[in-house]
């Protein structure tokens, strides 16, 4: 019996789907980031901590409630239950990606980070979450309210499918090949908040502007590296939030990493002058 055309053309669409992926599929260039242990799933522990999936999902990974008040209902994944229901690839594509395996796309990841990370960053991260015991329940799928319907429909509210396909190709400010590393890694660790441009301007209606990033040009290395790893900046001020992330995600870098960030954001400066 010859396949139903409603069969072929459902075929057909998940072929160019697939396609559609591969064409944006990760790096596979050398790494950014140092790795400290032969082991993947140590890699992929440290890097779980340093690009932020602790921050949004908690300390143990079991979720937070992101809801806004008349717009969404929703939480972040319990990862701890979540992972165990995809294999690696899957997850790699959902974290690279913002889409599950059936097609249906994730709102509110910031998968564009990711989109440019090696496939050896993607394969660590997603082998170290298949790890994690489950603890507790799944997430419920999100509720939107008429406002974010609103804001969908009008191309301003995108699900993280649509974000990752927008951002890939973008790379944020080019400062010379010797500072390649230092952009990969400001890229998937600082972009989110301070938008791939570094210039820190709302990357989305009603939210706050952030520091540019090329501030950091008016920083020595000492003072940059000590504020990376104890959330001082200079003056011992305490900054609303990033001191925070400071200790709690940067301070994970390796030395040559935060380095390299310092270096890349200087130029980055020098270069807007």
């Amino acid at each position: 019996m010859p396949p139903r055309p409603g069969a072929m053309a459902m075929r057909f669409a998940i072929i160019l789907s697939l396609a559609a992926l591969a064409a944006c599929s990760a790096p596979t260039e050398k790494s950014p980031f140092d790795r400290l242990a032969a082991d993947p799933v140590k890699h992929g522990e440290r890097l779980a901590t340093v690009l932020g999936c602790k921050g949004c999902h908690g300390k143990d990974l079991t979720g937070q409630d992101w809801s806004a008040p008349d717009f969404v209902d929703m939480s972040t994944a319990n990862l701890t239950v979540s992972a165990q229901k995809y294999s690696v690839e899957e997850l790699k594509t959902m974290i690279a990606h913002g889409q599950r395996p059936a097609g249906r796309e994730l709102w509110d990841m910031p998968s564009f980070l990711f989109t440019r990370l090696p496939d050896a960053d993607l394969d660590a991260v997603a082998h170290y979450l298949k790890t994690l015991k489950p603890i507790g329940k799944a997430a419920p799928d999100p509720v939107f309210y008429p406002a974010a319907r609103a804001e969908m429909a009008k191309g301003i509210y995108h699900s993280s499918a649509v974000e990752a396909k927008q951002q890939f190709a973008n790379r944020g400010p080019d400062a010379g090949p010797e500072f390649e590393r230092g952009r990969q890694i400001v890229r998937a660790s600082c972009a989110e908040c301070h938008r791939i441009e570094l210039d820190g301007k709302p990357a989305y209606p009603g939210e706050p502007h952030n520091p540019n990033l090329r501030i950091v040009a008016s920083y020595s290395e000492p003072d940059f590296l000590n504020f990376m790893i104890t959330g001082k900046a200079a003056g011992n001020r305490e900054l609303p939030m990033m001191s925070g992330v400071a200790r709690g995600r940067f301070s994970k870098m390796t030395d040559a990493e935060r380095k390299a960030v310092f270096a890349y954001l200087k130029r980055v400066g020098e270069l807007s002058n």
